[in-house]
């Protein structure tokens, strides 16, 4: 059995800036890690650093201002290893939707529940990022524990 984390967030933008902010280095470090380097075409591995490490993601589908797929590569934490990850683009008339899974864990453990908050706190700060200018990505992020 496996385990999806799922969030929907609607953003007051186009499709278009919305895919910017997904497959460019600046635009990645607008919301999630202010350390991004990578980003590019499918086959493409993009790294995303938080205090010096963190995960790399592959490229691995990219249909223009609709659907984003980054697959784990190389080094990351274990429950990572296996997961895609999947940002869907929904146009509607006063909003687009972004449809985002964290896809194929094979545990919802404590680490799960974790990572399902923080793709939340993520997923918001791509919104502010989008609709203001100005996100929180990491290390401005917003905390969800005191540890």
């Amino acid at each position: 059995m496996s385990y999806n984390i799922k969030h929907k967030v609607g953003i007051k933008t186009t499709a278009g800036d919305i895919y910017q902010a997904l497959t460019t280095n600046e635009g990645l470090a607008s919301w999630w890690t202010d350390d991004v380097t990578g980003a590019g075409d499918v086959g493409a591995v993009i790294a995303f650093r938080f205090n010096g490490g963190g995960p790399d993601f592959k490229v691995e589908s990219l249909a223009e201002n609709k659907q984003v797929i980054w697959a784990h590569h190389g080094n990351m934490p274990e429950a990572w290893v296996g997961t895609e990850i999947v940002f869907d683009i929904e146009p509607t008339e006063s909003q687009c939707f972004v449809h985002f899974q964290h896809k194929n864990w094979q545990s919802d453990d404590a680490f799960f529940a974790h990572c399902n908050t923080k793709w939340g706190v993520f997923l918001l700060s791509l919104k502010d990022f989008l609709e203001t200018g100005t996100g929180r990505p990491f290390p401005n992020d917003t905390q969800i524990d005191h540890s």
